[in-house]
């Protein structure tokens, strides 16, 4: 196989502590595999070493690229990434490594066939959560309630950062995402749906890390409005053209 089955895309805002023993499993985890991958840091708009220290594991780590997207913004991040990758598959991966690496097969082929997006679940059944504050639970069920009623009906968990992608797919979905945060994942999926594409949810084992970037209540309310922005688009037809 000559070409680039797997990208990895890891948008990383002041991760300079954590990211390098991330990268140690991810390289860990690739290095048994028979296909070969890429690995994308997108580093956004730090103002720590996360950089630098991308930099510096990519000089022993010849599959991995690091770029820079200098507004803030995950959903900034992501795109850059997503759009950059050349994977045949092109999977968005957390900083933190709250799900254990040795999951990303099961988003796959040959695990997992004739799935257009395949999305990480801590609500499918067999998924497992260890160590979450219960008001963190609490506020995020409250907002996929939200999700399922606004955009996403069905879907039991969009917010877990760990997220597959046909690479076929990826420059009609990710050329016509407008939100810049934490919710541009919810509407990325909720064009997905309007092509009708197939979108499944693979429960995963999940483990808290401290260290969260989010704020849940100043991030929560910005998300509502989201949502609200999202059904807006879609009324008026804005995903039916590029950004």
């Amino acid at each position: 196989m000559s070409e680039i089955f797997l990208s990895i895309i890891i948008p990383a805002h002041n991760e300079e502590k954590r990211l390098p023993d991330t990268l140690r499993q991810v390289q860990n985890f690739l290095s048994s595999q028979d296909y070969p991958a890429e690995v994308l840091v997108v580093e956004n708009a730090s103002s720590d070493r996360t950089l630098a220290a991308a930099q510096e594991f990519s000089r022993h780590f010849s599959e991995l690229r690091v770029l820079q997207c200098p507004q803030r913004g995950k959903g900034l991040a992501v795109r850059q990434g997503m759009l950059a990758a050349r994977g045949e598959y092109r999977f968005m991966c957390d900083a933190d490594l709250s799900m254990p690496v040795g999951e990303i097969n099961r988003f796959l082929p040959p695990m997992l066939s004739g799935v257009d997006i395949a999305i990480a679940s801590r609500e499918a059944p067999g998924a497992v959560r260890y160590h979450e504050p219960y008001y963190r639970h609490f506020v995020g069920r409250v907002y996929n309630m939200l999700i399922r009623l606004m955009a996403l009906p069905g879907l039991q968990d969009t917010q877990c950062g760990f997220k597959c992608f046909r690479g076929a797919l990826v420059d009609d979905l990710f050329t016509r995402q407008t939100l810049g945060g934490w919710s541009f994942d919810v509407e990325v999926l909720f064009i997905a749906r309007r092509r009708g594409l197939r979108i499944v949810e693979i429960p995963i084992p999940w483990t808290h890390t401290p260290g969260s970037k989010v704020n849940v209540l100043r991030d929560s309310l910005r998300m509502a409005i989201d949502l609200v922005t999202i059904r807006l688009n879609g009324w008026r037809g804005v995903y039916e053209r590029p950004v």
